[in-house]
């Protein structure tokens, strides 16, 4: 009895600021202190979503916050240090793209899960999570539930991930660059990929974020590939990361003009903040009914593709 009153209380508790939208303001506010990690933001984020405190809108910004994001820290970042990730990168990252299309394809055959759910989840594993399932999906001709089932597993996993990498590189020793590559590979979006790095050290978030963006395009290639052998056969378009040339273009400009570091510093300062902010709002939108109406294949077909990939490339990368 006492646990269910408890438990009333909370609820009576949610209800009452169910549509106080100041409180997303005020911890997207609190987002922007030092001491607030992309970890906790994102447990912040789940326990409004727990106690049933939505936003009315707020959550259609937050694709676009975590680009500009993206784009503002190519402001802080070493040309010369990117080109040497994308070099070692390159090769884990076909890899890791093919092995992951073509495993995903036979787990889900294996265990009945439905074609589209498991091309999305695929995907969305083998190349960035949320944006590669939205790039593809139209290519599908995707249901709605399909589309949904696809993002619950791979942002659920997500949110595990941004929590337990960095506790599995400090138990094995990993290096910042070790720990980059290794997070850039085997985690899903690319939100949880940059959070990882940050939590772990600031040249783990350089590596993590340079080889993920590398992983991000190939949403074009295979796009291509998912659109000629769809045997519907209409022609669909695919959209191209835009963000990613913008992060480009921002690395680029800071080496051509290397005199406004301070401002750059800034720029890459509130694209990391902004990132911390992202991670808010995609814990904040991820409920436990609709873990729930996933379904229990759909999820083993997305942890086990998930753990292979984690498994296989820490193996690969520290051998």
């Amino acid at each position: 009895m006492t646990t269910v009153k408890v438990f009333n209380g909370f609820a009576n508790i949610a209800q009452k600021f169910k549509n106080y939208n100041w409180l997303y303001s005020v911890i997207i506010g609190a987002c922007f202190l030092p001491f607030v990690s992309p970890s906790i933001a994102l447990f912040f984020g789940l326990i409004l979503s727990i106690l049933g405190i939505k936003h009315e809108n707020i959550h259609k910004y937050t694709s676009k916050t975590l680009q500009a994001s993206i784009v503002l820290m190519g402001f802080g970042m070493s040309l010369n240090e990117v080109i040497t990730a994308s070099k070692h990168g390159f090769i884990e990252t076909i890899f890791s793209v093919i092995s992951v299309m073509l495993l995903g394809i036979l787990l889900g055959k294996l265990f009945k899960v439905e074609k589209n759910i498991s091309l999305l989840i695929a995907t969305g594993t083998a190349i960035c999570g949320g944006s590669a399932i939205a790039a593809v999906a139209p290519i599908l001709n995707s249901k709605n539930y399909q589309n949904s089932f696809a993002l619950i597993v791979v942002f659920t996993l997500n949110a595990v991930a941004l929590f337990l990498f960095p506790m599995i590189g400090h138990y094995f020793g990993l290096s910042q660059e070790t720990f980059g590559n290794w997070a850039a590979i085997a985690i899903h979006d690319t939100s949880s990929v940059v959070g990882a790095g940050a939590t772990y050290g600031e040249k783990a978030l350089q590596i993590a974020t340079t080889v993920k963006l590398i992983r991000a395009l190939w949403i074009i290639p295979l796009s291509l590939v998912i659109a000629f052998l769809n045997k519907n056969g209409e022609k669909k378009s695919i959209k191209f990361p835009w963000f990613i040339l913008l992060f480009v273009i921002a690395i680029v400009f800071t080496n051509i003009f290397p005199n406004f570091q301070t401002s750059y510093a800034h720029f890459s300062w509130l694209g990391k903040r902004g990132m911390v902010i992202a991670l808010f709002l995609i814990g904040s939108n991820i409920t436990i009914s609709e873990i729930k109406k996933s379904g229990p294949r759909s999820f083993a077909l997305g942890i086990i593709l998930w753990a292979v990939i984690a498994v296989g490339s820490l193996f690969f990368l520290t051998r």
